[in-house]
């Protein structure tokens, strides 16, 4: 079972706003939040290698979201 932190009251608040919403307005806030871990994620990268151009801080970010491994050096 899961665990909430949130009031049960607010709990069911968000319910309703959420089932009044059209689906076009719940992908954009679907989008909205994509891009927000995207720039943290970025964020993240970026105090982690201050060093690294804004080229090697997107190859990082794509080979986290969609390699096991580090890229080969041959890619770079």
């Amino acid at each position: 079972m899961r665990a909430y932190d949130t009031n049960p009251e607010i709990k069911a608040m968000q319910l309703q706003i959420r089932r009044s919403m059209t689906p076009g307005q719940r992908l954009r806030i679907a989008c909205e939040i994509s891009d927000l871990a995207h720039d943290l994620r970025k964020a993240g990268i970026k105090r982690a290698h201050p060093e690294w151009s804004e080229r090697q801080v997107v190859i990082e970010l794509l080979r986290l979201a969609f390699l096991p491994k580090p890229i080969p050096s041959w890619f770079k």
